[in-house]
């Protein structure tokens, strides 16, 4: 099978640099999606339609086309349109954030459908207006049965940050891919890239799983 990977032992701390530079903007897209993702679906459920409308358009756009179809328009085509020449950790944060905001607002959207109706007709009866009975009651509620959920798309999300190596973002594909195309050999570097998205899926997926058991612990 014409397999070396001597060949690649010096790169690999070239590759591994990859880790921080990719764990680096998919902790903020997840952030910033999570933070946009619940404002939007505040919106979804609220009854004003001009709140409401906005935000179902945005969910239908942003999960009806390709995520690098939106990483390319934020990189190469709104520059184009506003002569700015956007950073590619601005871009890679921007469509990952606003794509998975999508996602993650029909997530809470359907949690907070989910909690029994009496929690807020009980809230409304002892006069708890309705901001501190959603940071306090509802969405605390909703969270914990959205959690797997949540857990699903942010591991979804890291997996799919690979395709930023497609505008030059120095992470952990794109590093790879690199040190591919200068020793004339693919299929090792992939391979240890591969590895590495494992461990870190892997090391996720547990974190999720221990932080719904503690959350679990107070039902």
């Amino acid at each position: 099978m014409n397999l070396d990977f001597s060949q690649i032992v010096p790169s690999i701390p070239f590759i591994l640099e990859g880790i921080g530079a990719t764990l680096k903007f998919v902790s903020v897209s997840i952030i910033f999606g999570l933070v946009l993702g619940t404002v939007l679906a505040l919106c979804k459920i609220s009854k004003r339609k001009w709140l409401k409308w906005p935000a179902d358009v945005y969910t239908s756009i942003f999960r009806g086309t390709p995520l690098i179809l939106q990483l390319m328009i934020i990189h190469y085509a709104v520059p184009q349109l506003f002569l700015y020449d956007i950073p590619v950790f601005l871009s890679a944060v921007l469509a990952f954030g606003l794509n998975s905001a999508a996602y993650v607002s029909e997530i809470i959207r359907a949690g907070i459908m989910a909690v029994d109706k009496g929690q807020v007709e009980a809230a409304e009866a002892l006069g708890v207006s309705y901001r501190p009975m959603m940071v306090n009651i509802i969405l605390p509620q909703a969270l914990k049965n959205i959690l797997p959920a949540l857990m699903n798309e942010f591991i979804t999300l890291t997996k799919e940050s690979a395709l930023v190596s497609t505008i030059g973002y120095m992470d952990l594909m794109r590093r790879a891919e690199i040190v591919g195309a200068q020793l004339y050999r693919n299929f090792e570097p992939l391979l240890v890239a591969g590895i590495i998205y494992w461990v870190m899926i892997f090391i996720l997926t547990n974190i999720g799983s221990w932080v719904e058991r503690r959350m679990r612990q107070s039902d």
